[in-house]
């Protein structure tokens, strides 16, 4: 071949290779400029604006959003810390759950009036030498304590407890069959204020004394002592039910 027919050839392939500029491929380029420059002009318009741009009720959103968020991660780092230090040390945890053991055990001991309980409360003294004051007016006077939040009862000798009663015998009034001597004293521990007022309401157990010809004083007590305790008596006929059974209802 001729060295002016290879230089031909050479031009040839080389128009051939190059890109051609067309209408379509015109269009494409310039739509492409104009949406690259309208997506950097809303960005910068974005960055600008912040939070500058949004409403009042927006904001507040906002807020309470992030408000509600924080709530929550705090409240998580709480849980994690306390899973972290039960995890750290079993003997730790072991003695947690003795001492809550042991506190609720107490607690249940009061309730059942098998332990001497002391706190803040009132004494009630109720003279009564014409033995008036009945076992309806003790139940009242005990109804109303307990109404005022009051936790311990004693009443003469007997430590009030759930199954407690009261009975009349001529003139003689008993608590869960020990007759109590006059004048009837009744001990109970709660906020003193309280059941100090629950008594006294218009109407209460002294309004009743009173009108049954009998008088009462109540002092209001920063430390009282209970020490009259319940016996204990084992159930002849309830027995627990095993944890992994489920009783049906009703039976």
């Amino acid at each position: 071949m001729a060295p002016d027919d290879r230089a031909t050839a050479w031009q040839r392939l080389r128009r051939m290779g190059a890109p051609r500029v067309t209408r379509a491929n015109a269009l494409a380029g310039a739509l492409t400029l104009a949406l690259g420059f309208a997506i950097a002009t809303q960005i910068q318009a974005n960055a600008q604006t912040g939070l500058q741009g949004l409403r009042q009720d927006e904001l507040v959103r906002v807020l309470d959003d992030v408000t509600q968020r924080s709530s929550r991660l705090d409240q998580q780092i709480r849980e994690l810390e306390g899973q972290r230090d039960r995890l750290r040390s079993g003997a730790d945890s072991a003695a947690a759950a003795a001492a809550q053991a042991q506190s609720r055990l107490d607690e249940l001991s009061i309730l059942a009036g098998t332990v001497a309980a002391k706190g803040p409360g009132i004494r009630l003294t109720i003279y009564d030498g014409g033995s008036v004051v009945r076992a309806a007016h003790l139940l009242d006077i005990l109804q109303e304590l307990r109404d005022a939040g009051a936790e311990v009862i004693q009443m003469g000798h007997s430590r009030i407890v759930a199954s407690s009663y009261f009975a009349d015998s001529g003139s003689t009034v008993s608590v869960d069959g020990t007759s109590l001597s006059r004048p009837i004293v009744v001990l109970a521990i709660g906020d003193p204020a309280t059941l100090s007022g629950a008594l006294k309401i218009p109407g209460g157990i002294v309004d009743t004394v009173k009108r049954l010809g009998a008088s009462s004083t109540i002092e209001e007590r920063s430390v009282l002592t209970i020490d009259a305790l319940h016996p204990t008596s084992t159930p002849r006929y309830a027995a627990p039910v095993p944890e992994a059974t489920t009783a049906p209802s009703g039976s």
